[in-house]
């Protein structure tokens, strides 16, 4: 019942508030006035338990409450100086209690002055300042007020002559950022308390205050991937520690590339041992081949590949091969394709020598790289994560050389249910698991996680072989300005670890002793970041590209607002919200449209967000005019949708066969004003491969005509109900397509797709 206590304490404050302004003139309440207006009986409690709850509330401050060292610092000096110090507060607890709060913080404290407002029933913003300067008789023009609110005590201050310095708790864009984090743990994290978070933000906030400000990039590092990196680094300590206990001979190995970031605040942070492991996805496999199995799973998540891109990553080229890419048009094929073909195309011999081979040459680099690897009895890997595939295949290619060691994957994200084969011995553990959220919400953050990935990566390219125990590596394919950009955020992130510890010293913070409600505020931390980025940070990864990674030099864009558009317009909110990549950040994508739409993705990831509701009705029909190549017109019935976000749309089918030139869409008797969304096609073989399919193009403005329309960029106005858009339609290269007209009304009460009188015609 906690979030209802504080939530009915918060309205209780609301009430006494009120009722305070208008029989005082002043909202400045004594905190036993708030409980006064708590609802005792709904907590199994009487009026004659306001006591109680005053001072269970005082006990929680005392509990929580801090010293800023700085602020404290400057008291002194000017203690020491000579100087007349002390404090004024805008607060429910009187003078008394605040100064019991002061001086549990700090015992040896002395002040000559301390005023709250509740004793003067009078805030900063009021008279609160007057108060204070005609009691004390002082000359405005010496006194300083140093306080954190711009209005109560920079502005309230200096209405008085007083000056005044701003020392905020927080810039406004980490404000900002914590607000969206908040609102975000209660969505993601419905399951943990949201009160506290041993002091996490904290942290955040004063390490961010003590940092020089640089760049969006560094500060992005310092206030958000580097707390999360540095609760995510407890975790793996907090593991390895557990393992060691139990007298084993244990290796700690960062997985290259996504693992360099953490394996850097390893350094800078532990004294253990640890290695940074270049091991990815396509050699594991291809070393842990003893079928063609594996080689499949590989090839399909490529999504085109050539001769020499299959040879580069094989060492082999068999003429079967060389025939097959032959084949296809241009020599490129897709990976499904190949997989499906590659059966016909290798021999067993040929997948058993290329497996042992890349094995022989894995197995020493492992033995150069991680010290004393054969003598080991367990390998921890860390790694950003998901599904563990490096791991699981790295444990056949060690079996197959006859070797025991254990491996223990430690994730900052994975998805609980594939790691459900880890081998007997084995395990594998995520600090951002299907615990930690909901199995959904998991999956919508590791469908995002493709920006945290480059965000942690190293600068060099992938690994593609190893020659004397020393890593092959790929020519990094992503740009310079992006992997530099990558490395100021490291930098922000490095700089937060190497200040953090300090300062939780300082202020007697410990966000990691409960490393669950760690995971639970990290996943919140870096949702925020993936779900619902701000316009600095689209700005910063807007050019972003992502490379698949997988012995090809495909770049994919991380953020395509346009594409998310055209899916949403065709075929609406929710079939937009299942959207596969590319773009490879589908919730960057929907922000770049619009905050409410990642808000709304963010739902839908979540299962908050009911298609009934965001969801197409019908809403009537309309006739539309389709006019042949050949001259003639026909009038054809389609219905009309009303899409949840109070959009109309209409689908227009049509085929090869029926020879059209032209569309006319009466959009007066849609609507006669409205904001033109949109007019898209999609193509297929059949009418439902057209109407699920990703392709959406946006039809070019050059081949839309007004007919009776006034337009003025996305808004037009129909003169009479028979004003038409004319859509020229262009030579079909499918056997069908769908075209799509989206609108949004303008104008006083409920959209109408038609009139009554068509309606009941129809």
């Amino acid at each position: 019942m906690s979030d209802g206590f504080c939530q009915h304490r918060i309205l209780a404050e609301s009430r006494a508030r009120a009722k305070a302004k208008q029989t005082r003139g002043s909202a400045e309440v004594h905190i036993a006035e708030i409980y006064s207006c708590f609802p005792f009986k709904l907590f199994g409690l009487d009026a004659g338990a306001i006591d109680r709850l005053v001072e269970a509330e005082f006990s929680a401050e005392l509990d929580l409450c801090r010293t800023n060292p700085e602020i404290l610092a400057q008291y002194l000096d000017n203690k020491r100086a000579g100087h007349r110090v002390g404090f004024i507060s805008d607060t429910y607890w009187d003078s008394a209690r605040l100064g019991q709060l002061l001086r549990a913080c700090c015992p040896e404290l002395a002040w000559d002055f301390l005023y709250a407002s509740c004793d003067h029933r009078s805030s900063k913003s009021e008279s609160l300042f007057a108060a204070y300067v005609a009691e004390q008789g002082i000359d405005t023009a010496l006194a300083l007020h140093v306080g954190d609110n711009p209005q109560a005590d920079i502005e309230g201050a200096r209405r008085f002559g007083i000056r005044a310095r701003h020392y905020p708790q927080a810039g406004a864009r980490l404000t900002s950022r914590l607000q969206r984090e908040a609102s975000l743990f209660e969505l993601l994290c419905d399951d943990h308390p949201r009160q506290l978070d041993h002091g996490a933000r904290t942290l955040r906030r004063m390490v961010a205050a003590r940092s020089a400000e640089k760049s969006p990039a560094h500060h992005l590092g310092v206030t958000v991937v580097g707390p999360v990196m540095r609760a995510f680094d407890a975790f793996v300590a907090d593991r390895l520690a557990k393992l060691e206990q139990q007298g084993r001979r244990v290796g700690l190995a960062f997985l290259g590339r996504d693992g360099f970031l953490s394996y850097r605040v390893w350094q800078q942070t532990r004294a253990t041992p640890a290695c940074y492991l270049e091991v990815n996805r396509r050699v594991s496999l291809i070393a842990s081949a003893d079928t063609l199995e594996p080689l499949c799973e590989l090839f399909r998540k490529i999504p085109k590949i050539d001769a020499a891109t299959f040879r580069d990553m094989m060492k082999l080229l068999p003429p079967a091969v060389t025939r097959f890419f032959a084949d296809h048009p241009g020599g490129i094929a897709t990976g499904a394709d190949l997989a499906d073909a590659l059966p016909t195309l290798l021999r067993p011999r040929d997948v058993a020598d290329l497996a042992a081979g890349l094995r022989a040459r894995l197995i020493g680099y492992l033995q150069r790289t991680i010290a004393d690897f054969d003598a080991l009895t367990d390998v921890v890997l860390v790694d950003v994560g998901y599904s563990g595939n490096v791991q699981k295949a790295l444990n056949r290619a060690l079996r197959l050389d006859g070797r025991s060691v254990r491996l223990h994957g430690l994730y900052l994200f994975a998805l609980d249910d594939a790691l459900e084969d880890i081998p007997e011995g084995d395990s594998a553990e995520g600090f951002i698991c299907d615990r930690t959220v909901t199995p959904h919400v998991n999956r919508m953050l590791v469908r995002n996680a493709l920006i945290l990935e480059q965000i942690c990566c190293a600068p060099e390219g992938s690994v593609r072989d190893y020659q004397h125990g020393r890593v092959v590596r790929e020519a990094n394919p992503r740009p310079a300005a992006q992997i530099a950009r990558c490395a100021e955020i490291q930098a922000g992130a490095l700089a937060f670890t190497a200040a953090a510890g300090a300062v939780a010293t300082d202020y007697r913070l410990s966000p990691d002793d409960d490393l669950a409600r760690s995971a639970a505020w990290s996943a919140a931390t870096i949702g925020r970041l993936l779900l619902l980025p701000d316009d600095e940070e689209l700005a910063l990864f807007g050019d972003f590209q992502h490379d698949v990674n997988l012995g090809t030099a495909t770049l994919a864009p991380m953020i395509d607002g346009d594409f998310i558009r055209k899916q949403i317009v065709a075929r609406g909110l929710s079939a937009a919200c299942t959207t596969a990549p590319p773009p490879m950040w589908i919730a960057g994508s929907f922000a770049a449209l619009s905050p409410s739409l990642a808000y709304s993705y963010a739902l839908f990831g979540a299962n908050r967000l009911s298609s009934d509701v965001v969801g197409e009705a019908p809403c009537g029909t309309l006739q539309v005019g389709l006019f042949g190549a050949d001259g003639s017109a026909t009038l054809q019935t389609v219905t009309v949708f009303l899409t949840g976000l109070g959009d109309l749309r209409l689908r227009v089918p049509v085929s090869q066969q029926m020879g059209l030139a032209m569309i006319a869409l009466p959009l007066g008797k849609l609507a006669r004003e409205g904001l033109l969304d949109g007019v898209v096609l999609q193509q297929g073989k059949t009418i439902t491969e057209a109407a699920h399919g990703q392709e959406v193009v946006s039809v070019p403005a050059a081949q839309l005509i007004d007919a009776g329309l006034r337009r003025s960029g996305r808004h037009y106005l129909a003169d009479q109900d028979e004003a038409c858009l004319l859509v020229q339609l262009g030579p079909l290269p499918s056997p069908v397509a769908i075209y799509t007209l989206a609108v949004t009304p303008l104008g006083a009460g409920r959209p109408l797709a038609a009139s009554a009188d068509e309606n009941a015609r129809a």
